[in-house]
């Protein structure tokens, strides 16, 4: 593969480099050169031009590439297809809805997913995908429509934003339950231990469905002061976050006498 010209983060500077990316290692010729080899690295982040590599011994350090956008996609497919992950060959579709919408255009890209340490990754020559793994939402064996046959596929669904959108997963049926069981495993830690009193439940079942508190007050006859608790233990379990804080106020003097006087005639 031919060389890349990049600038890689080195004592808390970037400074301009050279990637060569090979079959077993990556190249880097600079100021600092050394070699990455492929099988060390377990996890990828990017985030805009910026590609952070994390491998085995310096987690705490990943390696920082700052390029154009053609460069890290061809640095992406060649980490994605020689790294250490879970990988197998497949079609996946992502986005395929996007807020209960399906998404226009959405087709089945040829290529493969690999699930590394932060993030499910669905890559193809011209598509490098993350779906991040503190984002998945839920994850199920089900059947959809392909070429007028119903098959099987794994359905990915994750967070957006405040969206969820979904992604599918088409392999060889042998490797479907596989995939699915390793997602699961993969996903674990964003399982539910136990069950909601049934009043909190339907209470996330109502944020979930985008009422704000005002109504959902109005509509299960509670006080505020019983939704700020099934809040705090939703927020306790991890299954809520604060996004804004309401606040009730009265008038001092000074607006008192603002309103008093405005309202002479």
């Amino acid at each position: 593969m031919t060389d890349v010209p990049v600038k890689i983060e080195i004592d808390g500077k970037w400074v301009g480099a050279k990637l060569t990316p090979g079959p077993d290692e990556i190249q880097v010729t600079g100021p600092k050169s050394f070699a990455i080899p492929n099988k060390s690295i377990f996890d990828l982040d990017a985030k805009g031009s910026v590609l952070s590599i994390t491998i085995k011994g310096q987690e705490k350090q990943p390696i920082k590439i700052a390029s154009v956008e053609k460069v890290l996609n061809v640095l992406k497919r060649h980490i994605l297809a020689t790294c250490n992950a879970y990988r197998l060959a497949a079609y996946f579709m992502s986005p395929a809805v996007r807020g209960g919408v399906f998404v226009k255009d959405a087709r089945w890209e040829k290529g493969g997913i690999d699930v590394l340490k932060s993030g499910i990754w669905f890559f193809s020559n011209t598509e490098q995908i993350c779906v991040p793994l503190a984002d998945v939402a839920s994850i199920e064996l089900t059947k959809r429509e392909v070429q007028g046959k119903d098959t099987d596929v794994v359905k990915i669904d994750h967070i957006e934003g405040t969206e969820v959108v979904t992604s599918f997963v088409l392999c060889p049926l042998t490797t479907l339950q596989i995939l699915y069981n390793f997602l699961k495993d993969a996903t674990k830690s964003m399982d539910m231990e136990g069950d909601l009193d049934p009043k909190s439940a339907q209470v996330a079942m109502l944020v979930y469905s985008g009422m704000d508190t005002a109504s959902i007050e109005n509509m299960l006859g509670v006080s505020l002061k019983e939704i700020d608790q099934i809040y705090d233990a939703l927020i306790r379990l991890g299954l809520a976050e604060v996004v804004m804080v309401r606040r009730e106020v009265k008038l001092t003097t000074k607006g008192v006498r603002y309103i008093t006087d405005a309202t002479k005639v």
